[in-house]
């Protein structure tokens, strides 16, 4: 009779991880990684416009604030994930993690950029104007568009202006690299 055979300590161990970019700071130099960095520079700026314009439609905003925080933390995680190289001691299939993530953060970012430029457009030419030689303000509806319309300073509109453009912008950085991380996952 043969003895049993020991257990291969190999065999039963987990699969190596599965990650086609590279770990440190050559992560920076990969289109992607440089894509990440532009999603948090530009996510941070739709987190930081909406909220010094004082969140003026909170019913509309609130999820652009929820999304673009969310979104700037994840990132900037998954970025420092890479940075530090920890990612290859977590046994994932990383090239399908990064597909979903960024799936996931396009149809936000689309749901908040969308819900940004109602904001703002909603705004329809009203506006407050103060009176000449008081403290008072009145309150001027030039062009109404549709039921809902909102009160915006120029400030405000200005600011949520510059955080819709924000916004779509990150929106498409998401969705490159959707893209890209689909091509990397796919080989």
């Amino acid at each position: 009779m043969s003895e049993p055979a020991a257990a291969n300590p190999a065999a039963t161990s987990f699969p190596a991880p599965v990650l086609s970019l590279p770990l440190g700071l050559d992560v920076l130099r990969t289109y992607s990684g440089a894509l990440v960095c532009l999603e948090i520079i530009f996510g941070g700026l739709v987190w930081i416009l909406v909220a010094s314009s004082n969140v003026p439609v909170p019913l509309l905003q609130c999820w652009v604030m929820f999304v673009s925080v969310t979104a700037f933390f994840l990132s900037s995680a998954y970025l420092a994930l890479l940075i530090t190289g920890l990612a290859d001691r977590i046994n994932t299939d990383w090239n399908f993690l990064d597909v979903f993530y960024h799936f996931i953060a396009v149809l936000f970012y689309f749901a908040a950029f969308v819900l940004e430029a109602a904001t703002t457009a909603a705004n329809g030419g009203a506006h407050i104007t103060p009176l000449p030689n008081s403290t008072d303000t009145v309150l001027c509806v030039t062009y109404p568009r549709g039921n809902i319309f909102t009160v915006l300073t120029g400030t405000q509109y200005s600011i949520n202006v510059a955080a819709t453009i924000f916004a779509f912008i990150v929106t498409f950085c998401y969705g490159c690299s959707m893209v890209m991380g689909f091509r990397r996952w796919r080989m």
